[in-house]
C-alpha cells in the first residue's frame, strides 16, 4: 500500500518546504516536489502543514500513585494522544519496592499491549538501588531501555549516594538519567510550617514546594553529575531559578538536558486560590510558578535554552481530586494534557509569535527522537524514517472543553481556552489511524526497542 500525500507544507527543525511525501511499507519511501506514484492513494495537503509523528516523552498512564490509580490507561490516554496528533509516548514504568528492573518493565509492557493507539516506549524509574539492580543494567539497556528516572522527592527519593552511582553505573552503558528535581527535606520542612499556620487547602500546596525547593535539587544534581562526568536531564522545569542554575552549569562547560511542560509555560500558581477547592484541579508537582517564570521559561525555549515540552501527563477525576480536601497533600499529583499539548504551543507559541514551526517541530519531535535513541526512525520526514505523519489544518480553531476532549479525567485544566489548528489526519507508519479528527483505527501501537541519545 503506498500514499502519496502532495502538495502540503513539510515542516522540519531546518525549515519549510511544499512538497510531496510518499509512504510505503509503513516507512517513508520519498520526499520531494511532483513525485511520481501512479499506483498510491493521493491525499490532497494543499493549505496543511504536514509534521514529523510528535512525541511526548513524559507521561504517566495506568500509574498506582497516592492511593490510586491515574484516570487515564493506555487505551485513554493514547487515543487522547494520537488524536492531538502525538504519535509516539514515553511513558514512565516503575520498579517498585522488591521488584526488580526487569519485573517492573514487565508489568508495565502487560498495561500496554494490545491497548496502545499511538507507538510507545519507557524509561525505567528506579525506585530501590540495590547491587543485583546495578547488575542488570547492562542488559537493561541491551534490551532497548536507555533512559532512567530519579526522584529527589516523594516515598521512591533516591539518595545523592545513590544517585551517583547509578549515574557512575549507566555512564559506560550509554544510558541517560531523567530527575525529578525538588529538595524533599525543604519541601517537609514547608509543608509543616504551612499546615502550622492553618493552611490546609490548594492554596497551600504552592507555599509547601517553593521555587528554592527545585532550585537547590538541580543545583546538587548538577554537582553530581559533573562529578560523575555524564549529561542529565531535568525534567519539568518550572522556575527562572532552576533555569539560571542550568545556565551556569552550561557555562562552566557542562552538558545538561532540559525538558518543561505546556502547563508552566500557560498557567499560574494563583489557580490554586480558586474557591470551592477548584484549585485542586491544578495541583502537580512541580506546582504552578509566577508570570515572571513563565515568560522565563519561554524565553530560554524560543532561544534553545530548552530541548523538549512533554505534557507530565497525569490524569485524575474530580473525586480522585476529592481525597485531599482538608489536607493539600493528599491532592494526588498530577494533571491531564497529553491530547492538548501540540494546539496549545502552536496557538500560544507559533501564533502569537513566541516559536517558528520548525523549533515547535523542533521541540515536540526531532529533540525528544534525539535525547531518548529513536533517531531518525521518528522525529522527521525524512526517507526510511517511520511514516509517522501529521497533516495539520492551520485554520481550525476551538476551545479547549472536557465535553470534547478523550481523556478520562473528568475535568479540563485548559477549560474554556481558545485554540488554533487541529491534527486533522495522522499517519502512523504509513497506516491512517485519524481521519477527520476521528480515530479510525485504534489500538494499533507497538512498543520500541530504542539506541542511545543523540542529542
Amino acid at each position: 500500500m503506498k500514499t502519496l500525500i502532495r502538495g502540503g507544507t513539510l515542516v522540519w527543525e531546518s525549515g519549510e518546504q511544499t512538497a510531496d511525501l510518499l509512504l510505503e511499507n509503513g516507512r517513508i519511501a520519498a520526499v520531494g516536489e511532483w513525485l511520481d506514484a501512479p499506483d498510491a492513494e493521493v491525499v490532497d495537503a494543499a493549505g496543511k502543514l504536514v509534521l514529523p509523528g510528535l512525541i511526548d516523552a513524559h507521561t504517566h498512564m495506568d500509574l498506582p500513585v497516592a492511593g490510586t490509580v491515574t484516570a487515564d490507561d493506555f487505551a485513554t490516554g493514547t487515543r487522547a494522544a494520537i488524536l492531538g496528533g502525538t504519535t509516539c509516548l514515553v511513558d514512565f514504568a516503575t520498579q517498585d519496592f522488591g521488584e526488580t528492573l526487569a519485573e517492573g518493565l514487565s508489568h508495565w509492557q502487560a498495561k500496554a499491549a494490545g491497548r496502545s493507539s499511538c507507538d510507545y516506549a519507557f524509561h525505567l524509574a528506579i525506585s530501590e538501588w540495590r547491587p543485583d539492580v546495578r547488575d542488570e543494567l547492562a542488559e537493561t539497556v541491551r534490551n532497548g531501555v536507555t533512559s532512567f528516572k530519579l526522584y529527589m522527592t516523594y516515598a521512591n527519593q533516591v539518595t545523592d549516594r545513590e544517585i551517583f552511582e547509578v549515574l557512575s553505573a549507566l555512564k559506560p552503558l550509554g544510558g541517560i538519567v531523567g530527575v525529578h528535581c525538588e529538595n524533599s527535606g525543604l519541601i517537609d520542612a514547608c509543608t509543616a510550617s504551612v499546615k502550622a499556620r492553618g493552611v490546609t487547602g490548594p492554596e497551600g500546596h504552592p507555599l509547601s514546594r517553593p521555587d528554592e525547593a527545585e532550585a537547590e535539587a538541580i543545583h546538587r544534581l548538577l554537582a553530581i553529575a559533573r562529578l560523575a562526568d555524564v549529561p542529565v536531564v531535568v525534567v519539568h522545569l518550572s522556575t527562572r531559578k532552576g533555569l539560571e542554575e542550568i545556565r551556569r552549569a552550561r557555562a562552566a562547560g557542562q552538558k545538561v538536558y532540559v525538558e518543561t511542560c505546556p502547563q508552566y509555560l500557560l498557567l499560574e500558581e494563583g489557580r490554586y486560590a480558586l474557591p470551592d477547592f477548584e484549585g485542586a484541579r491544578y495541583v502537580c508537582s512541580p506546582p504552578l510558578r509566577t508570570g515572571a517564570d513563565r515568560a522565563a521559561l519561554w524565553q530560554a525555549l524560543a532561544a534553545g535554552e530548552i530541548d523538549t515540552v512533554s505534557t507530565d501527563h497525569c490524569s485524575f477525576t474530580l473525586a480522585q481530586k476529592d481525597a485531599g480536601r482538608g489536607d493539600f497533600t493528599k491532592i494526588p499529583g498530577g494533571m491531564p494534557g497529553v491530547e492538548e499539548r501540540v494546539r496549545l504551543l502552536y496557538t500560544y507559541g507559533v501564533c502569537a509569535g513566541r516559536l517558528t514551526m520548525p523549533q515547535l517541530v523542533r521541540h515536540l519531535a526531532a529533540n525528544p527522537a534525539r535525547l531518548y535513541g529513536l533517531y531518525p526512525r521518528k522525529g522527521v520526514l525524512a526517507p526510511g524514517s517511520d511514516a509517522d505523519v501529521v497533516l495539520w489544518d492551520p485554520d481550525a480553531e476551538d476551545v479547549i472543553s472536557a465535553r470534547t476532549h478523550h481523556s478520562a479525567a473528568d475535568y479540563e485544566p485548559y477549560e474554556g481556552v481558545a485554540v488554533r489548528g487541529r491534527a486533522e489526519t495522522v499517519f502512523l507508519r504509513g497506516t491512517r489511524v485519524v481521519d477527520r479528527g476521528e480515530l479510525i483505527a485504534p489500538n494499533t501501537g507497538i512498543y520500541l526497542t530504542r539506541g542511545r541519545c543523540s542529542l
